[in-house]
């Protein structure tokens, strides 16, 4: 087995990493994007967030980052910031995939959806291969 599987599996492992790891994030909405295609987590992706201005329709980003070994980027949001409206999660997979050596169908995802109630929590996770992806509303 190689080092860098044995690496992403050391997440799911040891649970405290994973408990330490939500503790930190008390974001109201998250994400967790997995390479669907080696059966891990997909570690490294850049990835922006951003809310639709009611008014002129135009994109505001919010926050950028990279998704950890776990692949997933705690603090995504505050619960302060966190409004109803349409979001939009924009991933740089393109960037993903030429790190380990392949090319990718998609350059890059963006996955938007509406928030009605700011007070529930939402996951919206990403499951990705290099020709296709898939998404939900998780909780």
């Amino acid at each position: 087995m190689s080092s860098f599987r044995l690496q992403q599996l050391k997440g799911h492992i040891f649970p405290e990493n994973k408990i330490l790891t939500m503790a930190v994030s008390e974001s109201p909405l998250t994400t967790h994007v997995l390479n669907v295609g080696l059966g891990v987590p997909a570690s490294n992706v850049t990835l922006g967030l951003y809310r639709q201005d009611p008014s002129s329709k135009t994109w505001q980003l919010l926050t950028t980052g990279v998704t950890n070994a776990d692949g997933r980027y705690p603090g995504l949001i505050t619960k302060p910031l966190f409004t109803a409206g349409v979001y939009k999660l924009h991933f740089e997979t393109a960037q993903y995939w030429a790190s380990l050596g392949d090319s990718s169908f998609y350059p890059y995802v963006e996955i938007v959806f509406t928030i009605n109630d700011p007070g529930q929590k939402y996951h919206v996770p990403l499951l990705l291969s290099r020709f296709s992806y898939s998404t939900y509303r998780g909780s």
